[in-house]
């Protein structure tokens, strides 16, 4: 079975543009910014360096505020 996502490959957080970026399997990246995602608009950069990505690969776990990410919602909720 196809997956409708592809999976998410990396995850980092950078502090030069203040941007999450995602590194698709597909290979297009993805950045976004925390304010815009729920759970991470107060996230100060050093609670969002540590992002892991979860075990079906659709999601990214920021340890530091227990808060997660997952790829379709965030995609959904902008577009």
């Amino acid at each position: 079975m196809k997956r409708a996502f592809p999976a998410v490959i990396d995850v980092r957080y950078d502090r030069r543009v203040s941007r999450i970026v995602l590194s698709l399997a597909s290979g297009l990246p993805l950045h976004f910014a925390p304010r815009d995602v729920p759970g991470l608009q107060h996230a100060r950069p050093a609670e969002l360096a540590n992002a892991q990505l979860s075990p079906s690969c659709l999601g990214v776990h920021f340890p530091h505020i227990d808060t997660d990410v997952y790829l379709p919602a965030l995609l959904d909720s902008f577009l």
